[in-house]
């Protein structure tokens, strides 16, 4: 029973193409814009390379908010191959 309960919630299946890899760099160019104003101690820690580049946010900054990029954009395109957009 508890099978074919699992193999109903299988979500949409897709692959790889050049919109889907857009909608992930536009979800992680937001996530760094919400990080950019919400972190409160942006700076502290290792400095990145080339700190212009990366608006002078140290490198637990940035790590912090490309996960939450990658995150929305799991679920960004979780949820447009659910409706069908994929």
């Amino acid at each position: 029973m508890i099978i074919h309960i699992l193999a109903a919630a299988d979500p949409a299946t897709f692959s790889w193409s050049p919109k889907i890899g857009l909608i992930m760099f536009l979800c992680s160019i937001l996530a760094f814009a919400i990080a950019k104003t919400g972190i409160q101690y942006q700076n502290e820690g290792t400095k990145m390379p080339f700190p212009k580049l990366f608006a002078g946010m140290s490198h637990a900054s940035v790590i912090a908010a490309l996960c939450l990029g990658h995150v929305l954009g799991i679920g960004t395109i979780q949820g447009l191959a659910q409706r069908g957009v994929f």
